[in-house]
């Protein structure tokens, strides 16, 4: 029996895997070479920002990727407010938009991967 694999491409994989069309509106493009930038907009008493938070750090941890995590409150600034309102968490992976609400950890495995 003759098996054929499919190699894909870390961008081919981003395409087929991508869940948001949502301009990049990364808080810092500042960020060390070596790790990868993710910045999750967030606010108090959300508790899909605290699962949100835990997953990028537990799968960073599984794959050995250096993250540099940024946490940003939107209600600490007016124009973060109205424009994210209750629609956090919104995580952003090297200035790009990632995730609304839930991350899936297979996609987050694919991302963390390509940026680093």
């Amino acid at each position: 029996m003759s098996r054929t694999e499919t190699h894909w491409s870390p961008e081919a994989l981003l395409a087929v895997v991508s869940d948001t069309d949502e301009p990049d509106r990364s808080a810092s493009t500042a960020f060390d070479a070596d790790s990868v930038s993710v910045t999750i907009y967030t606010r108090e008493d959300c508790s899909l920002c605290v699962v949100a938070r835990e997953t990028v750090e537990r799968v960073a941890a599984d794959l050995a990727v250096d993250v540099d995590l940024e946490l940003v409150d939107v209600d600490s600034d007016p124009e973060l407010a109205e424009e994210y309102g209750e629609r956090v968490p919104y995580v952003f992976v090297d200035g790009t938009p990632a995730f609304k609400y839930e991350i899936g950890e297979r996609e987050l495995r694919l991302k963390l991967l390509a940026a680093s």
